[in-house]
């Protein structure tokens, strides 16, 4: 089933994904997760509310209870299925995908993760089985107004920012139930409406096209920092003073001067395959022992509490808390930020001079080609570069990341598309160019 993913279940709404579908997925959530009462999240995408009346009936008829928290953010289930001690949780959400789509993120016990590996296959197989549903006595559906809660735990990490000159882009999306809660009235707010037709812009802040506004406001409003957000407000992304995109991995080594300040012993960061090496060594300085590990939440925010480290980051713009049940939160995260920029622009110190501090590397950002063979095609990238020279580091999870002393790259396959996903970094633009056009000439058999 196409709608099945690696980390949660996603896909345009009436093709990929249907409402009697959704009904047997929570028909046979039980099976995969033993649940008496579930915690339920959604998003205001406009086929939300009909995929929550159709899992709820799933839910209720194989005999469990339902808290319906109606429009959440996605971290907002997570925490509240630490914090209220549920057995397991659903977000209605599709993220950052195009508003004709919705999907499903699982959590167990503990907000530990669910996905293909440790769950949704077998739940996959359910629900395309030909087993008849039997109804069992009918579980309850009760109303769950957890914002207040959430508020006053995010509200602890607040101070005052009206020193700073902001923009924040809520892209029509979930991060806007907190808008002027968290953020009060003195910044520029761009598509602050939550909207499930995203009039502004997709909802998904990776894309350059997506960024256009919030670049354009913060240069014209002379801005110290823009702030955009994805539609199920898991993931933030940040823009400097001078409107340029911040990438994410570069967020990890910054927030150090939050996390890491003040700290004596050694602490854990995790981070995804794909960061900037220099992300590594920024952290050094905080005494901090970084660990690398897959891409996506049902590998990070385990990894992060498998090591019991303090925070976590990918490529992506997710930032993951061990106080935040080892799980992911843009508007934590963006919180996070705003601490550490309103400190250093006392100082006297830009945004972008603080990032240059972190990184002065060249980077290819993350490039895709289509392959099917991917592979045959990573192997022979990896082979050539191996018999090149030795690597002073080598990485075979989440496809390859090979370093070398003056660049490194990485080479994975996509876990939903026929796509094969190449990023390198050197210390010079002009071997970072070297470097890419011997990768391509290596993969340009193998592209479709």
């Amino acid at each position: 089933m196409e709608a099945f993913k690696a980390y949660d279940i996603r896909g345009e709404y009436g093709k990929e994904l249907n409402k009697e579908m959704v009904y047997r997925i929570g028909y046979f959530l039980p099976e995969i997760l033993p649940v008496n009462e579930i915690f339920v999240g959604r998003d205001i995408r406009l086929s939300s509310d009909e995929m929550f009346e159709a899992l709820a009936d799933g839910l209720t008829d194989a005999g469990v209870d339902v808290a319906d928290a109606g429009l959440t953010t996605t971290p907002m289930t997570y925490w509240g299925t630490g914090k209220y001690d549920f057995d397991a949780s659903v977000m209605i959400t599709a993220s950052h995908n195009p508003k004709d789509h919705n999907g499903l993120k699982f959590s167990a016990k503990n907000v530990l993760p669910v996905g293909y590996d440790n769950g949704l296959k077998k739940l996959e197989q359910l629900v395309e089985s030909d087993i008849k549903v039997e109804k069992k006595t009918k579980g309850t559906i009760r109303k769950l107004d957890m914002k207040p809660d959430y508020l006053a735990f995010l509200n602890q990490y607040k101070k005052d920012y009206s020193g700073l000159n902001l923009v924040i882009d809520y892209s029509n999306g979930m991060a806007s139930l907190f808008a002027r809660d968290l953020f009060g009235n003195r910044y520029l707010p761009l598509n602050e409406k939550a909207d499930g037709t995203f009039p502004g812009h997709e909802p998904n802040p990776l894309e350059p096209e997506n960024q256009e506004q919030i670049k354009q406001a913060v240069k014209t409003h002379k801005a110290d920092l823009g702030i955009i957000f994805d539609g199920d407000a898991d993931r933030v992304m940040f823009i400097d003073e001078k409107g340029n995109f911040i990438s994410p991995d570069l967020i990890i080594a910054l927030f150090a001067h939050y996390f890491l300040k003040d700290n004596k012993q050694s602490e854990k960061v995790v981070h995804d395959i794909r960061t900037s090496k220099a992300v590594g060594e920024y952290l050094k300085k905080f005494n901090a022992e970084t660990v690398i590990w897959r891409v996506g939440r049902a590998y990070g925010a385990t990894k992060l509490r498998e090591v019991n480290g303090i925070y976590g980051g990918e490529l992506a713009g997710h930032y993951y808390f061990r106080d935040f049940y080892f799980s992911d939160s843009g508007l934590l995260a963006s919180l996070i930020m705003l601490n550490i920029i309103d400190t250093f622009k006392k100082r006297g110190k830009s945004v972008s001079a603080l990032i240059h501090e972190i990184s002065s590397y060249a980077n290819t950002g993350e490039v895709n080609f289509r392959i099917r063979r991917k592979q045959e095609a990573m192997n022979a990238v990896v082979a050539h570069f191996k018999k090149q020279q030795t690597p002073t580091a080598y990485y075979d999870f989440d496809g390859y990341r090979l370093e070398f002393p003056e660049w490194w790259f990485n080479i994975r396959p996509s876990n939903t598309e026929p796509y094969l996903r190449f990023l390198a970094e050197a210390k010079s633009q002009q071997l970072l160019n070297e470097k890419t056009k011997q990768v391509y000439a290596l993969l340009k058999p193998f592209t479709d």
